[in-house]
C-alpha cells in the first residue's frame, strides 16, 4: 500500500460523529478493558456443543439490542449468539469490535487474546475477521473525505490507486496470510472443532446504483468500487477456509437487496448515520439474524 496511509481516518463534516463512532469500533488504537466472555446457556444439556465466536464488529453487533458487554460492544442477539441459541449450544463470546488477526493471540487493549477461550473440548468456532486488518473503517472515512471532488465520479478508487497498483486489493492481499495463520491457530488449540469462516454481508448495492446523500457520502461511481472491493475480502476469506480445512459462510447472497441504500424497513445495514441501533455501515438486529441463519445452514449441512 506504498503511498497509502489506511490506518488514520479523516474527520469528515456533516458525518463526524457517525464515523468517528464507526473508526471507534473498527480500529485497535483506544484501550478497551475486559469485562468477560459473554456466554449463552444451553436450553437442552443433553444436545450441548462447546461453541467459542471469535472475531470482529461484524461477530459482536455494536449498539444492537441488547448491549451485554460495553467494552466489546457485544450484543445478546449477534449472529454468534443466534446460533447457539438454535442449537442448544453453549457458547463463548470473545469477539470484540476492533478485533485484527493479531487480537487471536495478542491482548486488544486490556482484552485477552480472543484464542484464550479455545480448549481442546471445543466443539465449534465460527470467526469473522479481516476487515480491520485492511483498515475498512478508514477506506470509508477517505472515501466519504474525497467524495465531493467528484461526486459524480469514482474519486476513491482514484485515490487508491494513484500508484498503479489498487491499495486495497493490495491490503486485501497482505491480509490472507494473517487469516491462514490465524486458522491454523484455530486448527491446533481445537484441534476436534468444525471451524467456520464467516464472510462480510452485502453492504453496497449489487447492481452499483448508489445512494448518495448526507448519510451516504460516497461518490457515484465509488458504490460499485467499495462493492467489488468487498467481494474481494470475501473471496480471500473463502479461499483462506477452504486452503485450511475450514469451512466458508456466504452471508453476502443471503442479504443482497438489504444493503444501507434500501429503505429503512427493508435495509440490514445502516448508513453513516444509523436509523435502527447498530454501528455506521454494520449490520442491523435484521442483519445480525441474517447472518445467524446463514450459518446455520451451513451447520446443518453434513448433519452437524
Amino acid at each position: 500500500m506504498k503511498g497509502h496511509t489506511l490506518r488514520n481516518p479523516l474527520s469528515l463534516a456533516g458525518t463526524t460523529r457517525a464515523m468517528t463512532l464507526g473508526a471507534a469500533l473498527l480500529s485497535t488504537g483506544a484501550a478497551i478493558a475486559m469485562t468477560g466472555a459473554s456466554a449463552a446457556n444451553a436450553t437442552d444439556g443433553r444436545h450441548s456443543r462447546d461453541y467459542v465466536a471469535l472475531g470482529d464488529s461484524y461477530a459482536s453487533a455494536p449498539l444492537v439490542p441488547t448491549q451485554v458487554d460495553p467494552t466489546c460492544l457485544r450484543s445478546d442477539n449477534n449472529y454468534p449468539s443466534l446460533v447457539a441459541r438454535s442449537r442448544a449450544a453453549q457458547l463463548t463470546d470473545v469477539s470484540c469490535a476492533g478485533a485484527t488477526t493479531a487480537n487471536m493471540t495478542s491482548t486488544q487493549g486490556n482484552v485477552p487474546p480472543q484464542f484464550d477461550a479455545l480448549r481442546q473440548s471445543t466443539d465449534l468456532v465460527t470467526i469473522t475477521i479481516g476487515g480491520n486488518d485492511i483498515g475498512f473503517s478508514t477506506i470509508l472515512g477517505t472515501c466519504a473525505h474525497v467524495s465531493s471532488t467528484d461526486p459524480a465520479g469514482a474519486p476513491c478508487q482514484t485515490y487508491f490507486s494513484t500508484t498503479g497498483a489498487d491499495a486495497v486489493t493490495e491490503a486485501i492481499k497482505q491480509t490472507a496470510p494473517k487469516v491462514s495463520q490465524v486458522l491454523r491457530g484455530i486448527h491446533h488449540r481445537a484441534p476436534h472443532a468444525r471451524v467456520v469462516v464467516v464472510g462480510y454481508p452485502d453492504l453496497f448495492p449489487e447492481d452499483g446504483v448508489g445512494c448518495t446523500s448526507a448519510t451516504v457520502p460516497l461518490a457515484a461511481g465509488d458504490f460499485s468500487y467499495l462493492r467489488d472491493k468487498e467481494k474481494e475480502l470475501n473471496t480471500m476469506l473463502a479461499r483462506q477456509a477452504r486452503k485450511s480445512g475450514a469451512e466458508y459462510v456466504n452471508t453476502y447472497t443471503s442479504t443482497v437487496g438489504h444493503d444501507l441504500c434500501q429503505p429503512v424497513a427493508n435495509r440490514w445495514i445502516e448508513t453513516f448515520a444509523p436509523d435502527s441501533p447498530a454501528a455506521p455501515v454494520h449490520p442491523n438486529a435484521a442483519g445480525e439474524a441474517a447472518m445467524a441463519g446463514a450459518v446455520k445452514r451451513k451447520l446443518s449441512h453434513l448433519g452437524h
